[in-house]
């Protein structure tokens, strides 16, 4: 059994390794073939690559969840256009800096940037959700330049990438990172406390979260908006990215939501996570073939 254990630890280790190579190996492609032609090939290789790692059938399945009656020339379709999307965020990254000192907004687009002029004066620290949609990096990289910012993120499981990633997030995107999970959580109350909004994901599947109603199917989701609702009588900011034209971007920011004053208790919990869970539909079905259909996110 021990041997077993050492050689399956051997596997993963050498796996990541190769997998490092290859990322790296792209990352300097893209690097000096420009922004647009990477792009470009990294939409290629996302439809080449990426339903041979990736079950077809958890896509079809989640899907069918969203729309029952879908045709599978749709899924095909939506299919097509997301893993494009996915390849085309891979090859970006790389381009991070430029996409930071996009100052005249020339990439990236933000409507109803008045909600963002309002929580700045207002100074009162506020929940941002969203989920994977076009190149969702650039969502948290665009709200650090106008306000105080704290980004929830979820480490890779390659410890060779990781620390890649963390230091691109952090140089460009935002420098206050925070790691998903229990352990983040008491971060996330301390930036809170010092007038710091905190912005999330809110579409994946969470083993501490609760079973809440997502396009009619109960999916497990996270609760802690709706704990910071409740005890700092905040408000709820959705928004959502799309990706226009290949490299170009439109962030649009919703409308604050209010909750007014609602008792600490777990009604009230439930009950926001599900209006935080409709919003997010309303960003699905204007999206539906940029966001990450791949998650498990009924199991």
């Amino acid at each position: 059994e021990l041997l077993g254990s050492y050689k399956k630890n051997n596997m993963k280790i050498l796996k990541y390794f190769f997998e490092f190579l290859s990322i790296i190996s792209l990352f300097l492609i893209f690097k000096i073939i420009g922004l647009i032609y990477a792009s470009n090939l990294g939409s290629f290789i996302g439809k080449l690559i990426g339903p041979i790692f990736r079950s077809k059938s958890v896509i079809k399945k989640n899907l069918k969840i969203f729309k029952q009656n879908i045709s599978d020339e749709e899924i095909k379709l939506i299919s097509n256009d997301m893993w494009s999307n996915i390849g085309r965020t891979f090859a970006e990254y790389v381009y991070l800096k430029k996409f930071n000192q996009d100052l005249n907004n020339n990439l990236i687009k933000i409507i109803n940037l008045k909600y963002l002029s309002e929580i700045k004066k207002e100074n009162k620290p506020v929940i941002f959700i969203s989920g994977h949609f076009a190149n969702f990096e650039l969502m948290a990289m665009k709200l650090n330049q106008f306000i105080k910012l704290a980004a929830i993120y979820r480490p890779l499981n390659n410890f060779l990438l990781n620390p890649i990633m963390e230091y691109l997030r952090i140089k460009y995107i935002c420098p206050n990172q925070i790691k998903k999970g229990k352990s983040g959580l008491r971060q996330i109350l301390q930036n809170f406390n010092n007038g710091c909004s905190i912005a999330l994901m809110i579409d994946q599947r969470v083993s501490e979260g609760i079973s809440i109603n997502f396009f009619n199917e109960p999916a497990l989701t996270t609760t802690i908006p709706a704990q910071l609702v409740l005890r700092y009588n905040c408000k709820v900011v959705p928004l959502s990215i799309k990706r226009i034209n290949n490299i170009n971007f439109e962030i649009t920011i919703e409308q604050p939501i209010e909750f007014n004053n609602l008792d600490n208790n777990t009604e009230n919990i439930k009950k926001i996570t599900l209006k935080l869970n409709q919003e997010l539909e309303k960003m699905i079905i204007n999206n539906t073939s940029q966001w990450i259909w791949t998650h498990n996110r009924w199991k």
